[in-house]
């Protein structure tokens, strides 16, 4: 296959999965984080890999592009963006602590945690989503493929309908837009 193929097949498998997307699923993320906002509670972003980077651009989205004068600020916070106590837990305990660990100290009830998971299947995603679950925090699940064992332990799983890491990246990259856009432009929230 030339590569003039392999963009046009890669750019139309996106176009598919854009397609199939669960509007009613990314509404509830939107709402749920809206709800977060009108009542000072924070909101939680973590993930490995790629899913880190996508964390961490939410953060920077909803803490900075959603910013309205009739609105509170959204209090987000990246579990991946502090680098020196993530690798001091994964060095001092265990890897699939460094989440966890962290949302003991920090999430409080009616908070929410936002896990992205490809897989849906990593340890440490699953971990952190137990402790803020634990806690009273509401739980939003992005991931892929089937949703793997996040599905099952999140409040909203918010599945990409794709069995492919890079178009399930792209995708739960697009919807940190697509949710920014929505927290800052929608007149219901």
């Amino acid at each position: 296959m030339n590569k003039a193929d392999i963009i046009s097949s890669y750019l139309k498998d996106m176009a598919a999965v854009l397609e199939r997307m669960p509007v009613a699923d990314i509404e509830r993320v939107v709402n749920t984080i809206a709800d977060a906002r009108h009542h000072g509670k924070k909101v939680f972003f973590f993930g490995n890999g790629g899913s880190a980077a996508t964390a961490s651009h939410f953060v920077c989205d909803v803490s900075k592009s959603t910013i309205r004068n009739d609105r509170p600020r959204i209090k987000a916070f990246c579990l991946t963006d502090n680098l020196p106590l993530l690798s001091a837990w994964a060095n001092d305990t265990a890897y699939e602590n460094v989440f966890a660990e962290q949302l003991e100290n920090l999430i409080e009830a009616g908070d929410v945690a936002v896990a992205i998971s490809g897989s849906g299947n990593s340890s440490n995603v699953l971990k952190g989503v137990a402790v803020a679950r634990g806690k009273g925090a509401t739980t939003i699940g992005l991931t892929a493929f089937e949703g793997g064992k996040l599905r099952g332990l999140v409040d909203i799983p918010l599945v990409v309908p794709v069995h492919n890491m890079e178009q399930a990246e792209d995708v739960h990259l697009i919807l940190d837009h697509i949710i920014a856009v929505c927290l800052r432009r929608a007149e219901d929230l």
